[in-house]
C-alpha cells in the first residue's frame, strides 16, 4: 500500500507530479482523497454512520472516522474514489447517488508523518441497516451510528461526549455490539474546523 502512486500538488493546488504514498506522507505533499459520509433519517432524527478503523491500520488504528474514505490513485479520476465505499464497507452505490459537499483541505502533522489532503467530500442519504455492512477487516473493524445533532454539539464545543452504538466485527465475521459514550479523543484527529465544515455543509445540503 505504501507503494501506491498518488498525484501530488504544490501549495497552490497545482499538480507537480506523482509520488508513492510513503513519500507523500514523509515529505508532506498535498494529495487527493475521497470521503463519503452516510446519513440516515430515522423518524424525525438524522444519524451519521461512522467507521471504526481496524487495529491493523498503520495510521490512526481503533479510532472513529468517516463512513468510507481513501486515497485517489494517480491513474484514477475523483469519481473512481467511489470504490472505497464498496471495498471498505461492502455497500454498492453509484457516484450519481452522492451529493457533492465540495473540497475541504486539511493538514495533520505528527512525528515522521505529514498528511496534507485535498478531500473530495460527498454525502450519501442511506437507508441501510447495520446488517447491510460487510467490512474489509484489514481496514475497518466496526460501524456505529451517532445522532447528527450530538455530533454537531461535540465539534462545536457544546458537549464533551456523545453516545454511539453499532457493532465491532471480530475475526470470522463475529459481530459484538458497541454501545458507549466517547469524546473527541476517539476520533481521527482531523482539525476541529474540518469537522465543523463537514457538519455545516451536510446541513446545507439537506435543507
Amino acid at each position: 500500500m505504501e507503494d501506491e502512486l498518488l498525484k501530488i500538488f504544490n501549495d497552490d493546488r497545482q499538480q507537480i507530479g506523482v509520488a508513492t504514498r510513503e513519500e507523500v506522507h514523509k515529505k508532506g505533499y498535498w494529495h487527493e482523497t475521497f470521503h463519503c459520509w452516510f446519513l440516515k433519517q430515522e423518524k424525525a432524527e438524522l444519524f451519521l454512520y461512522l467507521q471504526l478503523r481496524s487495529d491493523r491500520k498503520k495510521d490512526y488504528p481503533n479510532l472513529l472516522d468517516i463512513t468510507a474514505a481513501g486515497h485517489i490513485l494517480a491513474n484514477e479520476t475523483i469519481q473512481d474514489g467511489i470504490r472505497e465505499v464498496n471495498e471498505e464497507i461492502g455497500i454498492h452505490i453509484a457516484i450519481e447517488q452522492l451529493i457533492s459537499l465540495g473540497n475541504i483541505d486539511y493538514c495533520v502533522i505528527k512525528e515522521n508523518f505529514i498528511d496534507k489532503e485535498i478531500a473530495h467530500v460527498y454525502l450519501y442519504q442511506s437507508n441501510h441497516t447495520f446488517h447491510d455492512f460487510h467490512l474489509q477487516e484489514e481496514e475497518v473493524s466496526g460501524i456505529v451510528k451517532v445522532a447528527l445533532n450530538d455530533f454537531e454539539q461535540l465539534w462545536f464545543g457544546e458537549s464533551n461526549s456523545i453516545y454511539i452504538h453499532g457493532f465491532k466485527q471480530e475475526h470470522h465475521e463475529k459481530r459484538v455490539p458497541i454501545e458507549m459514550t466517547v469524546g473527541k479523543e476517539m476520533f481521527v484527529p482531523h482539525d476541529v474546523l474540518f469537522y465543523q465544515t463537514v457538519i455545516n455543509r451536510i446541513k446545507e445540503a439537506i435543507t
